[in-house]
């Protein structure tokens, strides 16, 4: 059982209360598992995209999870008026891969590719800093149908990354065929046995029910082989993430633009998901909050630039096991902060941590996705759907984030700006609920209909 609460801990709010040191580092690490296969897919498909060597790639990746690290603090305890001080994991948005994957191959992939991508990440931060303020005072345009359809829409959006997992798929816009059915048990196996420790456990073990589940599934794997660790040991035990270690960044206006785009997007996702997190952790949600929350991301992602990593938003991955697991505590993930920058330092940490198959971490994505969803239709349960307009809003937020999400080769004959918006069903959805809201419940109102 999770240790006692002290009197003096009674009238704190559950997202403030510091649980104990071992609590902290269980619920962390736990944390740390759910994160870490979709933390470093964005340095893989860069790295693969810009034709970046071995080495290049390793420091990505530790760069990614030194700053997701840094990132995370800032949001999860805050600096002043940065960070919402909710429990959100940040890391970095899966909008930016096609634009910087361009921005790369624009100038001819390699490490000059990423020293453009750098620069248009630091300018980008800077915006979304400067913008923050003025982007919360638009949340009287962020009512319940509209938060509530984003938020379904990132819980709809994400079920096809743990599908992609389960099945070892290359990536969730090409069919895996054929599938291995060792995936698929690997994966239902590991879901069925968190869904087991839900059932017939209580107090703690219930709340780390996805960790056992993961630890379990892997188990499974390595006494059948399919599970590996002789590469741990090839790591280096130590490293320091360096500023500006591809050389100066370098500044243009077209890569500084596209990735501006990203950032505004961004927005978008981290408002929708600070809703979810408040919904969950019935905390309610200011425009100060908004302001605070994308404050962070922006200072994120010019640090991101700087240590060599990129844009940074907040991770609907871990908002499903703040939901799953009930424990409310923004400390747990200021602890999995301190573990991701201590993995950033000891890539061998990192090592163990990538020998969880990617089938076991499916089936855990599948059941933390789905109650992002959850919560979504919790959030439309307050919504008047006797309201034509709202049936409307919602039903074509979902049709549209979906139709990016079942074809995600829709935008192959599309010009690459498109891509930012009609390449992500979260995206696409985002702002059809945005746009439509206002269409249909200001717009209409104002001409006097």
């Amino acid at each position: 059982m999770p240790s006692e609460i002290s009197p003096s801990d009674k009238h704190t709010h559950p997202v403030d209360q510091v649980l104990p040191l071992w609590e902290l580092v269980v619920y962390g690490f736990q944390h740390v598992l759910t994160f870490y296969a979709a933390a470093v897919i964005v340095p893989i498909l860069l790295a693969g995209a810009l034709g970046l060597s071995r080495n290049e790639l390793e420091h990505l990746i530790e760069a990614d999870l030194f700053t997701c690290g840094i990132a995370s603090l800032m949001q999860a305890v805050g600096i002043g008026k940065v960070g919402v001080r909710l429990p959100l994991l940040q890391g970095v948005t899966f909008v930016a891969v096609m634009p910087m994957i361009a921005i790369g191959a624009s100038a001819g992939g390699g490490v000059t590719g990423l020293r453009q991508i750098f620069g248009a990440v630091i300018v980008a931060g800077l915006f979304s800093c400067f913008m923050a303020t003025y982007f919360s005072r638009l949340i009287r345009f962020f009512p319940p149908v509209v938060t509530g359809s984003i938020i379904l829409v990132i819980g709809l959006g994400l079920l096809p990354v743990a599908a992609n997992d389960i099945v070892a798929g290359h990536s969730t816009s090409a069919m895996q065929d054929p599938v291995e059915l060792r995936n698929v048990a690997y994966g239902l196996g590991t879901l069925f046995c968190i869904l087991a420790i839900q059932k017939f456990f209580r107090g703690f073990l219930a709340t780390i029910a996805v960790l056992l589940g993961l630890i379990c599934g892997t188990l499974v794997a390595w006494a059948l082989g399919d599970a590996h660790f002789n590469t741990v040991s090839s790591a280096p035990l130590l490293t320091m993430v360096q500023p500006f270690y591809f050389g100066m960044p370098e500044f243009h206006l077209l890569p500084i633009a596209s990735l501006i785009v990203v950032m505004i997007i961004s927005m978008l996702e981290t408002t929708g998901d600070v809703f979810a997190t408040g919904m969950i952790v019935k905390k309610d949600i200011t425009p100060q909050d908004i302001a605070r929350a994308i404050r962070a991301d922006g200072l994120a992602t010019f640090i991101g630039g700087v240590f060599n990593s990129f844009p940074y938003t907040c991770f609907a991955e871990n908002i499903g096991l703040v939901r799953l697991t009930r424990i409310k505590s923004r400390w747990v993930v200021a602890s999995a902060a301190v573990f991701m920058i201590i993995m950033g330092c000891i890539p061998r940490l990192a090592a163990i941590m990538a020998c969880v198959p990617l089938p076991v971490l499916g089936g855990a994505a599948l059941a933390m996705f789905a109650t992002v969803a959850v919560v979504g239709i919790q959030t439309l349960a307050q919504v008047d759907f006797d309201n034509q307009n709202n049936m409307i809003i919602v039903g074509t937020s979902i049709g549209l984030g979906m139709l990016a999400t079942a074809q995600p080769h829709i935008t192959d004959k599309m010009p690459a700006w498109a891509h930012i918006i009609f390449g992500s069903g979260i995206t696409l959805g985002a702002l059809s609920a945005i746009i439509l809201h206002l269409f249909f419940n200001h717009i209409t109102l104002k001409s006097g209909r």
